[in-house]
């Protein structure tokens, strides 16, 4: 296949990634703009209305975005020669590596912290409700970081492209 036309795929699943990840961190704090504590009656049971809506959201389709978003973008810097620079934060492609690693930070935030504690959360690790409240707020915390990291990832992923020659 054609190096351009991986390229365009590379970057329409970059985009698409993009769109799916940061979306569900902005939808999420449009549904919740601010914390509100659970507290032991809503993780009791199953069915209360607050543990319902918790697990009523799709938990999955978004962590995967957030990988698909990471490896087309390094994909994408790899078939243009770039990915060296880029980790080495070279001239005009300082930008996006420094998009790239905020990028990465997000990721292995979202793997590593998030998640583990989201899982004790919604019931999927068994945990006491002790646990599960004090995860409440880590990944009320958690979310909250990628989404306000989300906005200097996006400036100087757009940076690289538009915008190289003032890091240059």
């Amino acid at each position: 296949m054609d190096s351009g036309v991986i390229d365009l795929l590379l970057r329409w699943t970059h985009l698409f990634g993009i769109l799916i990840w940061v979306g569900h961190n902005y939808a999420s704090v449009v549904q919740r703009p601010s914390y509100r504590p659970l507290c032991a009656d809503d993780l009791i049971t199953p069915d209360s209305p607050r543990m319902t809506a918790l697990l009523g959201r799709e938990h999955g389709t978004f962590r995967w975005a957030a990988v698909v978003t990471l490896a087309s973008g390094f994909g994408m810097l790899a078939l243009r020669g770039w990915l060296p620079g880029a980790l080495r934060l070279e001239g005009g492609l300082a930008p996006i590596g420094i998009g790239m690693y905020l990028g990465t930070f997000m990721v292995l935030n979202l793997w590593l912290v998030l998640w583990p504690h989201q899982k004790k959360l919604l019931g999927f690790v068994p945990a006491s409700i002790e646990e599960r409240l004090r995860c409440s707020r880590i990944t009320h915390l958690s979310s909250r970081t990628n989404t306000m990291l989300s906005i200097p990832t996006l400036f100087f992923m757009a940076a690289g492209s538009h915008g190289g020659a003032l890091f240059g």
